[in-house]
C-alpha cells in the first residue's frame, strides 16, 4: 500500500482504518490523512495512538469528506460495504485527478487456482504467526467474504477501466489504479 503513495501526493484516505495502523504510516509520508471507519470504540483507541491523523467515524458510503484524495487505501474492507461495484466506484469517486486507488481485499474462492492461492496462504499464515507471533485486530470478521474473487474482478473492471489486478496468498487480491 505505501509504494501506491503517488509523487507530491498532499492527501490521504484510509477506508475501514480500523487500529489506524495503515492510516498512522500514511501520515509519515501525506501532509494530510483521513482516516474513516464505523466503530466508534477502535476509532477512539487509534485517536490515541496516532495523532496527526483526522479520523472519522462513519460510513464510507454515505458522508460526504468535502473533496476527493490524492491516495484513496482500502485495506480488508470492501468486502463489508456490500456490492462490490457501487463500493469500487465511491473509492474512485474519492480519488482526485491524477490520483491513485488502492485496494487489498479478502474474496471468497470459486475455482481451483483460487483454492490452491489459498492453501499456499494457510501454509504462510501459519509460518508467518509461528515466526513473527499471532496479530489479532480489532475489526469485525466477516467470514467467508460475500463475494467471489471472480465478482471484485469483474466489478472492478467495470467501475475502474484500467484497473491493475492481482490474486495475492493469504487470502487476498489486490486493485491498483491511477485516476485520469
Amino acid at each position: 500500500m505505501l509504494g501506491a503513495v503517488p509523487a507530491g501526493a498532499r492527501s490521504a484516505l484510509d477506508v475501514g482504518t480500523g487500529d489506524g495502523l495503515l492510516a498512522g504510516e500514511l501520515a509519515q509520508r501525506v501532509p494530510e490523512v483521513t482516516a474513516i471507519d464505523i466503530d466508534r470504540d477502535v476509532v477512539s483507541s487509534a485517536r490515541a495512538e496516532f495523532d496527526a491523523v483526522d479520523f472519522v467515524v462513519g460510513d464510507v458510503m454515505s458522508p460526504e469528506f468535502g473533496g476527493q484524495f490524492d491516495l484513496v487505501a482500502s485495506m480488508a474492507a470492501v468486502h463489508h460495504l456490500g456490492d462490490p461495484s457501487a463500493a469500487l466506484r465511491r473509492l474512485a469517486d474519492l480519488t482526485s485527478p491524477g490520483g491513485t486507488l488502492v485496494v487489498v481485499g479478502l474474496a471468497r474462492p470459486t475455482g481451483w487456482s483460487d483454492y490452491a492461492m489459498d492453501a499456499v496462504g494457510v501454509v504462510q499464515h501459519k509460518w508467518l504467526s509461528w515466526r513473527r507471533g499471532l496479530w489479532e485486530h480489532s475489526a469485525p470478521t466477516v467470514w467467508p467474504p460475500a463475494h467471489s474473487y471472480q465478482q471484485v474482478r469483474r466489478s472492478a473492471r467495470l467501475e475502474l477501466p484500467g484497473v491493475s489486478w492481482r490474486r495475492l496468498p493469504l487470502f487476498r487480491y489486490s486493485l491498483v489504479g491511477r485516476k485520469p
